[in-house]
C-alpha cells in the first residue's frame, strides 16, 4: 500500500493509545496523529492534508458531528468515519446523511475497523488520482493553442452526443483523459466510469464491467488488443443491450456507453487485421484524434506548468526554465507525449536549486529532434518522413535485440529498454514483432 496518513479524535485516552498500536502492527505503511478534542483536532487538519480521519461522536464540548461539519467545509475530500455507541443506530444513520463514508460502532471491531479505513485510504486516494487526472486534463485543453480549439469542440460534442466514441492516439496523449472529460460532460456523470486497460486483460469477458458502468460509461483502452471474437462480443453486448453473467441462464439488461482508445490508428488496425472492421464501423459514432505532442506548439507552456505544479507539491523554490533547457525541450521528439514531458519536468524540479537547466534534463533519451515544423518536398522524401523512417527502424531494432537478450520475455525486455509492458506491448503489435521467436535463440549482451 502507498503511505498514508490518518488523524484519530476521541476524548478517551485508552482509546488513543489502543487504537494507533493496532493500526501499526496491522497497517506498517500507516502514520497515524492523535488528538483528544474538537479543537486540536481543527489544529491538525489546518497544517496537514490526512488521508481519513477517524473521530468519537460523542465527545465534551464539540461534539464529533459539529467536527465533521467543520472537516467537509475544510477538507471537503478527506473521508471521515464516525465512532458510534453500541446500539446507536440513528446516530450511525445520521452521520452518514451529514458526511461520514462509514460508522464504526463500539465495541470496536479492530478487524472491522482495519477494513473498513482501508476502504477510506482507497476512496481518498483514488480522488485524488481522479482530481489530478483532471488538473493535468485542464491544463491541457486550456493552453494558448489554436491546435487545440478544434479538440475542445469535438469533446463538447461528443459529451452531447449518445453515440460511441473512438479516440486515437499515441501513448501518452491524453486518452483517459479525455474519455473521462466526455463523461463528466455528459447526462451520464453521476453515474460509473469504469476504464479497461484491454492490452493488460488476463481474460476477454467484461461482463462484470458492462454490469458496473450501468448507467455510465465504459472506457476501452488499447481495444485493438483484444483478440477479433473478443471485440465481436463486446460489439454485441453494447449493441444489445445486454449481457450474460458467469454461471447465469438469463440475460442482463445494461445500459452503457462506450468510448474505446487506441495508440494507432484504427484505420491502421483495420487493415493491419487487428481491429475487426464490423467493430470498427460499429463504434465510430464520433472519432477524436489527439495530436501528438511533438507536433504542438504549446510546449514550453505545458513545461512551464508542470514545473509550477511539482514547485508547490515538492516544496522546491524552481520557477523559471533557462534558454538553453527550453531548446532541449522543444528540439525532443516526445514519444511519450504530455506524460513524458510531465515526468521530466517533475524531475528536473527535484534535482535544480532554482533554475532549470539543460543538465537537469538528463532523463531525457537523447536529443532526438523534432519534426513537427518539418515540411515536404517534391524532390523526394521529406525531413520528417526520413526522420520518422529513422527513427521506427531504431526503435524497431531496439526491440528486438532487448526481446532476443531476453529470451522472449516482454516484461524483462521492458525493463531494459526503461518503459512499461503496455508500452511495449502495443510497440511489438505495431511493428509485428514475434516475441515467442525469441524465447529460443541464444541470448546477447
Amino acid at each position: 500500500m502507498t503511505p498514508a496518513h490518518v488523524l484519530i479524535v476521541d476524548d478517551d485516552p485508552g482509546l488513543l493509545q489502543a487504537l494507533p498500536e493496532a493500526l501499526r502492527l496491522r497497517m506498517g505503511w500507516l502514520t497515524v496523529d492523535t488528538a483528544d478534542s474538537a479543537a486540536a483536532a481543527l489544529e491538525r487538519i489546518a497544517v496537514r492534508d490526512y488521508n481519513a480521519i477517524v473521530t468519537d461522536i460523542k465527545m465534551p464540548g464539540t461534539d464529533g458531528f459539529a467536527l465533521l461539519d467543520e472537516i467537509r467545509a475544510r477538507r471537503p475530500d478527506t473521508p471521515t468515519l464516525m465512532i458510534t455507541g453500541h446500539g446507536e443506530y440513528a446516530l450511525a444513520m445520521a452521520a452518514l446523511r451529514k458526511g461520514a463514508c462509514d460508522f464504526v460502532p463500539k465495541p470496536i471491531d479492530r478487524d472491522y475497523f482495519v477494513a473498513a479505513l482501508c476502504r477510506a485510504i482507497q476512496t481518498n486516494e483514488l480522488n485524488r488520482k481522479l482530481k489530478q487526472q483532471q488538473l493535468t486534463l485542464a491544463r491541457w485543453l486550456m493552453a494558448p493553442s489554436q491546435q487545440l480549439e478544434t479538440l475542445v469542440q469535438q469533446i463538447g460534442q461528443a459529451a452531447d452526443s449518445s453515440s460511441p466514441i473512438l479516440i486515437e492516439g499515441e501513448i501518452g496523449t491524453g486518452k483517459e483523459l479525455v474519455a473521462r472529460a466526455i463523461h463528466q460532460l455528459s447526462a451520464r456523470r453521476e453515474q460509473p466510469f469504469v476504464a479497461i486497460d484491454c492490452s493488460a486483460k488476463s481474460d476477454t469477458a467484461i461482463e462484470e464491467e458492462l454490469q458496473i458502468a450501468e448507467g455510465g460509461t465504459l472506457f476501452l483502452d488499447e481495444i485493438v488488443s483484444l483478440p477479433l471474437p473478443a471485440q465481436s462480443q463486446v460489439l454485441r453486448a453494447i449493441q444489445d443491450g445486454q449481457v450474460l453473467p458467469a454461471g447465469s441462464k438469463m440475460p442482463v439488461r445494461v445500459d452503457v456507453r462506450a468510448i474505446a482508445a487506441s495508440s494507432v490508428s484504427f484505420g491502421l488496425a483495420v487493415r493491419a487485421g487487428w481491429f475487426s472492421e464490423d467493430v470498427y464501423r460499429g463504434l465510430n459514432g464520433v472519432v477524436i484524434p489527439l495530436p501528438p505532442l511533438r507536433e504542438r506548439d504549446d510546449i514550453l507552456h505545458l513545461a512551464k506548468d508542470f514545473v509550477a505544479e511539482a514547485s508547490m507539491e515538492f516544496g522546491r523554490p524552481c520557477r523559471e526554465i533557462s534558454a538553453a533547457a527550453a531548446d532541449v525541450l522543444l528540439r525532443h521528439s516526445w514519444p511519450g507525449n504530455v506524460r513524458e514531458l510531465r515526468n521530466v519536468m517533475r524531475r528536473a524540479t527535484l534535482i535544480a536549486s532554482d533554475v532549470i537547466e539543460r543538465q537537469h534534463l538528463s532523463l531525457l533519451d537523447g536529443l532526438r529532434v523534432s519534426t513537427r515544423r518539418s515540411g515536404p518536398t517534391q524532390m523526394g522524401p521529406s525531413l520528417k518522413e526520413i526522420a520518422e523512417a529513422a527513427a521506427e527502424d531504431a526503435e524497431r531494432q531496439a526491440i528486438r535485440q532487448a526481446l532476443q537478450a531476453c529470451k522472449g520475455n516482454k516484461t524483462e525486455a521492458a525493463r531494459r529498454l526503461r518503459t512499461d509492458y503496455k508500452t511495449l506491448h502495443v510497440k511489438i503489435k505495431q511493428y509485428r514483432i514475434d516475441a515467442r521467436r525469441f524465447k529460443k535463440t541464444p541470448s546477447v549482451a
